[in-house]
């Protein structure tokens, strides 16, 4: 989501909630937030970081879970120069689609796979594999696709992300739940799979929901937040909570990202060069 001033709310509860259960889900363009709902940015702005980086490898690029591949385009378009050959993959069949058709005009080849499944690729095919969000790292997966000398360069959610949400709806989470995604527990986990974690940088982000409806889509879009949720089964709970937003103009949350860079050992050069 982008952060700009929040808009004149109009509409009754009702209405909203109509909006935000109508809004298109595929993909991974947030644009239709745009004054309904803000969150901060990682300092390190990850689509230009990876823009920087396409435009110094030499190898051939994989974008894992790349959605509609909305940011890959995005750094695609800013690189310098484009690599030689750029993959990714994407296992839900609207964003499939989608992906293929954001992607055609920089000669990116989108590949059905789902998330939990290996990587529909040889061994040490790529030397520069990015993700952003990626629902779970199949760091063993990463590890052999990666060339050596090449380079893991991603954006992660992190423990607990967005909970003040996902617990006005569940309640209370068992800690297990609160440390998953934890950064120093992926750095292990990368660390086994035999990469070398040359950067890992944590921050927790601001986030603020200014209607009803921009929480209806938010859940609906990031259905792991709340699984299962629709508006017929959270109706009283929205409608406490659009009263809340309505008193306090909006509700806050926190989001939380890591950025990791894992290098496969091996080869000449920068990682990813």
């Amino acid at each position: 989501m982008i952060p700009p001033q929040p808009r004149t709310r109009t509409g009754t509860f009702d209405e909203l909630l109509a909006e935000g259960a109508s809004v298109p889900t595929e993909g991974w363009d947030f644009s239709w937030f745009e004054g309904r709902a803000t969150e901060a940015r990682p300092s390190w702005g990850y689509a230009t970081t990876v823009a920087g980086r396409l435009g110094a490898v030499d190898g051939p690029v994989l974008d894992v879970q790349t959605g509609g591949g909305e940011v890959l385009a995005f750094a695609l378009g800013r690189a310098s120069r484009r690599p030689p050959l750029v993959a990714a993959t994407e296992g839900w069949p609207p964003n499939v689609r989608r992906a293929a058709h954001t992607l055609r005009p920089y000669g990116a080849a989108v590949v059905a796979a789902a998330e939990d499944a290996p990587l529909p690729f040889a061994d040490g095919s790529f030397s520069l594999v990015t993700s952003r969000h990626p629902v779970r790292p199949l760091w063993d997966e990463i590890a052999r696709v990666l060339r050596p000398g090449g380079a893991y360069l991603a954006q992660h959610v992190g423990p607990a992300s967005a909970f003040e949400l996902v617990e006005y709806f569940l309640g209370p989470l068992p800690e297990g739940s609160r440390t998953a995604r934890d950064p120093g527990r992926e750095r292990r986990d990368a660390e086994a799979a035999g990469l070398e974690v040359v950067e890992l940088r944590a921050e927790r982000l601001r986030m603020e929901f200014f209607d009803i409806a921009a929480v209806v889509h938010f859940l609906r879009k990031v259905i792991w937040m709340v699984p299962g949720f629709t508006v017929e089964a959270y109706r009283p709970r929205l409608r406490e909570l659009h009263e809340r937003i309505e008193a306090e103009g909006a509700f806050v949350a926190h989001s939380s990202r890591h950025l990791v860079e894992a290098r496969r050992p091996g080869g000449p050069g920068r990682p990813g060069a």
